[in-house]
């Protein structure tokens, strides 16, 4: 029997938008939601906000920069990855708790590819599509002339750091995680790893 479902990777679209929120905010462990939740208008959900601002042309969340993996079923996850030029100017200590590590940790990231986001739907885990995708992001970074990747992840989210250590990134810095109920871990530190191509 032929498998009609055979993966690949492409350059998201703006049709992709909808999906692309729904993985960030796997990515993010509900961050993002909490986050788009604060910007709705009226009869607007969270989710809607999440796909306005990956239907744009800038910014670090937008379609622009991801790649997704799919076949026939659709999308199954995706990677969001692009150069850090310059750090962000939020101040750490006036941002929202659950984001404040990761913008911290930004700033140590500044003259790499960045992977802002990994995700692959609950349903299609265990087939290889975060290493491919993280793969595609490091050709990425070597076709736009980069010689360093950086990553974030909770340290307790213990199989994307297992991933992240077999394609031989190794920890660069850490934060520690501020505590608020929109994340599922209320302890420990969002590690930054790195890797040289």
């Amino acid at each position: 029997m032929t498998d009609m479902t055979i993966s690949r990777l492409r350059a998201a679209t703006p049709d992709d938008a909808r999906e692309l929120a729904k993985l960030i905010d796997i990515a993010g462990e509900g961050i993002p939601t909490w986050l788009w939740a604060q910007s709705t208008r009226a009869g607007q959900t969270p989710l809607d906000v999440g796909v306005a601002r990956a239907e744009r042309t800038t910014g670090g969340f937008s379609y622009s920069n991801a790649l997704v993996a799919h076949d026939t079923r659709g999308v199954l996850g995706m990677v969001l990855s692009y150069a850090i030029t310059e750090a962000p100017e939020e101040d750490v200590e006036g941002l929202a708790a659950p984001i404040a590590p990761f913008v911290e940790l930004e700033a140590d990231s500044v003259g790499s590819w960045y992977v802002n986001a990994l995700a692959v739907f609950p349903q299609h885990r265990g087939k290889g599509l975060g290493a491919r995708m993280m793969q595609a992001a490091e050709r990425s970074a070597s076709d736009a002339g980069q010689k360093q990747m950086t990553i974030q992840v909770f340290e307790q989210n213990l199989g994307a750091v297992r991933l992240y250590r077999r394609l031989g990134y190794s920890e660069r810095g850490r934060s520690p995680v501020r505590l608020h109920p929109c994340q599922p871990y209320y302890t420990g530190d969002v590690l930054l790893l790195t890797k040289t191509l």
